[in-house]
């Protein structure tokens, strides 16, 4: 999940970024900007084509409106915005629809019932992008399972090297990264560290 600012602070943009992360082997690209509509459409427009060349989804975070207008694969919404039944009305059947539902197996099985592909959890741990938001651990992802059935889980919030594969162990289908990713400038190395941690645990969950 990019964050521009993020990418700023580190030296490195998001387009740039962003590319590293497709060149590395992410299965999913999530561009976030919480400020600045026209920079998110700018950048969905740059990474497009590079993620449909790798055949990974490219998923807008919250605006809805920049989804439509880019053609992006799927746009990923939370609690507090456009709720999930509207949104997939509007993008359609065939478009990816992810919905937050924090800790909350209400809100994991509202965005079931409302169409969701995936649902994102947490904030697992302590997180720096998300400051005021408290830390629900990978307990959480048990109950969550057992709401949805096979709706696949991504956790999010804090997650990096250290603690992804106990969120793959406790029931997470994948991770949902951002400064673990992008808080430096090895973006490449950082996701292959990640994608190889995930596969592990993935690996010996279903052994």
């Amino acid at each position: 999940v990019t964050d521009p600012e993020l990418s700023e602070r580190v030296g490195t943009g998001v387009v740039e970024a962003g590319l590293a992360a497709l060149g590395a082997g992410v299965t999913c690209l999530q561009l976030r900007d919480k400020h600045n509509a026209k920079r998110l459409a700018e950048h969905v427009a740059a990474l497009l084509p590079a993620a449909r060349a790798a055949g990974v989804p490219l998923i807008v975070n919250d605006r809805v409106d920049v989804m439509l207008a880019t053609d992006a694969d799927g746009v990923h919404v939370g609690q507090e915005d456009l709720p999930a039944r509207a949104a997939r009305s509007l993008i359609g059947p065939d478009k990816i629809l992810g919905v937050s539902a924090s800790g909350s197996v209400e809100d994991a099985q509202r965005a079931l019932a409302d169409g969701a592909d995936y649902i994102g959890v947490g904030a697992m741990f302590a997180s720096p992008t998300k400051p005021g938001k408290a830390a629900i651990g990978p307990s959480a992802l048990g109950p969550m399972r057992e709401a949805v059935g096979e709706l696949p889980i991504v956790a999010i919030g804090g997650v990096g090297a250290s603690n992804a594969a106990a969120c793959i162990e406790a029931g997470a289908d994948g991770v949902a990264v951002v400064s673990g990713v992008f808080g430096s400038v090895q973006v490449k190395e950082n996701v292959v560290a990640l994608r190889a941690i995930v596969d592990r645990a993935l690996a010996q969950r279903r052994a």
